[in-house]
C-alpha cells in the first residue's frame, strides 16, 4: 500500500556528492553566486481572515558569510514550513564568465538600498495583533537597481540599510502574480492588504528567470502593471547546475513514480514500438489506404507542423480492436529533460502512451450516465513531471497532467511506495493523472455535475523508476540523448473525427430538472474540444510544454 512520509526523506543530495556542481548547494549565475536558504526565524503570524487561513513572515538565518539577504518569506499557515529564499554573493570578476571584463567602471552587482518605503502595517484599522504587531518594508533601491523582495520587522523603526540588498537591473528578469497567499479586504476594508507568491514572468526551458523565493505584497495590483520587485536571471551560459546523463538516471531510478491504472481500466498504455508493430497505420490526405509504420517510426514523416496532411490510425483489420487495449507488459515512460526556472530547478518530464482514450461517464447528482462515444479517441499523450531542486537533488514538486490543464502538487502533499517514489493515479478510461485515490469531477463539484476521473490502486501499474526510455535532453548537447524516429512526427496520432455527442447530451439535459439546465448546459459548454472527439491528440513534441512551462 502507498504510504505518507516525511518531505525530509526526500532529498537526493547524497546520491551526487563530488559529481559536479548540481546537488551541490551553490549555483552560479553569472556575476552572483546564489544559495538556496530553508532555515527561518518567524516574524510575525496573521490569521486576519479567520483561523488557519492567515500567514506567516519570516526571515532567513544561517547566511553563510559574504552572502546577503534579498528579502523576507511568506507563506501560509495551513502548510508545513517548507519554503525557500535565495541568499546571493557577487563573483570575483575574474572568475566570472559573464563579467564586464573590459569595463572596469562597471557598478557592482549587489548594494545597498538608500531608503526604506513603509508599505503596509498591521496597525491599519485592525484590532488583533496576535500579540505583536507587523511592518512590511520595501527597499529603495540606488540607480539602476532594482529590489528582490520586502523586509518586514515587529517594530515601527525601519530596518538597518545593511539588512539587505538589492540587485544590478541586467542582472535581473520580470516576475509576475503567481497565488493569492492572502486576502485582508473583506476583514480590513479601509485597508486591504494582499500577498502574493511570484514566479519569474519568462519560463520554460528556455526562461533564464530565477525565482528568488520572496513575496509581492500591496493593497492592489492591476493586471498587466510591472511589479516593484523583481526576479534573478541566470546569465550562465552552461546553466552548470544541470545534471549530467549519469545523474539523470539516477533521478529516475531514485524518485521514479509507479504509475497505478484503475481496476476497471480496459484502455492500457503501451509502447509506442508495441503499437507500430501490431498494426498501427500511417494515413495521408487524399489517400485511402494506410501504411505500415516500422517499429522504430523511421518511415514517419518527421518535422513540420500538424498541417493536417498527415495522421495515425489503428489498424483496419481484425487487430483493431485488441490494439485499443494497449499492452501493458511493454508499456514505458518516456523522459524528456529539460532547465526549470532558470536552472535552478530540473523538470523531467514523464509521457506515458494509450493506443486509445475511452468514452467518458457522466456525473448528474447520483446519477451516473456512460456515454458511448463522447471523449473516445485514439492515441493518448499524458504525462507528470518531476520538478528537482538543483541546489540539493530533492523532489520538489510533481505536475499532474489532467485533460486541457493540470496541477502542481508539493512533495509533502504526495503518497510515495518504496521510500522516494511517489504514487500518480491514472483516471479510468481518460489516463488524467492524479496525486489520491478517489473520484475527480471536471465541471462543477458544487453541483455534482460534471466529467468522472475514477482513480484507485490496482494490480495495474507502471513503475517508471525501472520501466522508462529516455528520448531527450537538449541541453547536454545533440550527440548524448539519441532522439527516437518517432518524437520527430509533429502531426496527429489518432484521426479527425467528430461525434454526435451534443445529442446525446441535450437529451440529458432536456430530463434535467429546470432549476439546474442552465447551469449543466453551461458546465457542458465549457468542456475541452477533445472529448467530444473533434481532432486527434498530437505527440509529446507538438505540445506547448515540451519547450515552454507547465499549465498551472
Amino acid at each position: 500500500m502507498a504510504s505518507f512520509c516525511s518531505v525530509e526523506a526526500r532529498g537526493a543530495g547524497c546520491l551526487f556528492r563530488n559529481c559536479g556542481s548540481f546537488a551541490c548547494g551553490k549555483i552560479s549565475l553569472g556575476e552572483l553566486e546564489v544559495i538556496k536558504i530553508t532555515s527561518f526565524e518567524l516574524i510575525w503570524g496573521s490569521n486576519l481572515i479567520q483561523d488557519n487561513k492567515g500567514v506567516a513572515f519570516y526571515k532567513p538565518v544561517g547566511i553563510p558569510d559574504g552572502f546577503y539577504c534579498l528579502g523576507h518569506y511568506c507563506q501560509p499557515n495551513s502548510q508545513p514550513l517548507r519554503g525557500f529564499v535565495l541568499v546571493a554573493r557577487e563573483v570575483d570578476t575574474h572568475l566570472s564568465e559573464t563579467a564586464h571584463a573590459c569595463d572596469p567602471d562597471q557598478s557592482p552587482a549587489l548594494q545597498e538600498p538608500l531608503d526604506y518605503a513603509l508599505i503596509w502595517s498591521s496597525d491599519y484599522g485592525s484590532k488583533e495583533n496576535n500579540g505583536g504587531c507587523c511592518y512590511v518594508w520595501l527597499p529603495q533601491p540606488p540607480e539602476g537597481y532594482k529590489p528582490m523582495g520586502y523586509l518586514v520587522t515587529d517594530k515601527p523603526d525601519k530596518p538597518e540599510l545593511d539588512q539587505v540588498r538589492c540587485v544590478r537591473a541586467d542582472l535581473t528578469d520580470k516576475c509576475e502574480i503567481y497565488r493569492l497567499l492572502l486576502g485582508t479586504s473583506s476583514k480590513l476594508p479601509n485597508y486591504p492588504f494582499r500577498v502574493w507568491d511570484t514566479r519569474p514572468s519568462r519560463r520554460g526551458m528556455l526562461g533564464r528567470g530565477v525565482p528568488v523565493g520572496t513575496f509581492l505584497c500591496g493593497s492592489y495590483w492591476d493586471a498587466g502593471e510591472e511589479l516593484n520587485i523583481a526576479c534573478l536571471k541566470n546569465l550562465s551560459h552552461t546553466l552548470p547546475a544541470m545534471p549530467n546523463i549519469d545523474q539523470i538516471h539516477a533521478l529516475i531510478h531514485h524518485y521514479g513514480p509507479t504509475v497505478f491504472f484503475h481496476p476497471e481500466e480496459v484502455f492500457l498504455p503501451s509502447s509506442v514500438p508495441w503499437f507500430f508493430k501490431n498494426g498501427a497505420r500511417l494515413f495521408r490526405a487524399g489517400f485511402l489506404d494506410g501504411e505500415a509504420i516500422d517499429a522504430s517510426g523511421s518511415n514517419l514523416p518527421a518535422g513540420g507542423k500538424n498541417d493536417g496532411e498527415f495522421w495515425i490510425d489503428l489498424p483496419g483489420d481484425d487487430r483493431r480492436e485488441s490494439v485499443k487495449h494497449g499492452n501493458l507488459e511493454s508499456a514505458k515512460l518516456y523522459v524528456h529533460v529539460k532547465p526549470a526556472l532558470g536552472g535552478t530547478f530540473t523538470d523531467i518530464a514523464m509521457w506515458v502512451f494509450c493506443p486509445f482514450n475511452g468514452p467518458v461517464t457522466l456525473k448528474v447528482g447520483l446519477v451516473n450516465i456512460a456515454l458511448s462515444k463522447m471523449g473516445q479517441h485514439v492515441g493518448d499523450w499524458e504525462h507528470i513531471t518531476l520538478r528537482i531542486c538543483n541546489f540539493t537533488g530533492e523532489l520538489w514538486s510533481i505536475y499532474f497532467s489532467q485533460h486541457s490543464g493540470g496541477e502542481w502538487v508539493n512533495a509533502y502533499d504526495l503518497e510515495y511506495i518504496e521510500g522516494n517514489k511517489a504514487v500518480v493515479y491514472s483516471s479510468k478510461s481518460g489516463h488524467a493523472s492524479y496525486p489520491h485515490p478517489g473520484i475527480y469531477l471536471q465541471g462543477s463539484s458544487k453541483l455534482g455535475i460534471g466529467v468522472r476521473n475514477d482513480c484507485a490502486l490496482s494490480n495495474l501499474y507502471v513503475d517508471s523508476s525501472i520501466r522508462y526510455q529516455l528520448v531527450a535532453a537538449e541541453y547536454l548537447g545533440d550527440e548524448v540523448v539519441t532522439e527516437p524516429f518517432w518524437l520527430q512526427f509533429m502531426r496527429e496520432w489518432g484521426p479527425t473525427l467528430i461525434y454526435d455527442s451534443r445529442t446525446e447530451l441535450d437529451k440529458i439535459i432536456k430530463n434535467l430538472p429546470v432549476l439546474i439546465r442552465y447551469s449543466v448546459e453551461s458546465m457542458f459548454d465549457k468542456l475541452p474540444v477533445e472529448l467530444y472527439g473533434e481532432e486527434g491528440p498530437t505527440g509529446p513534441k507538438e505540445k506547448n510544454n515540451w519547450v515552454g512551462d507547465e499549465r498551472s
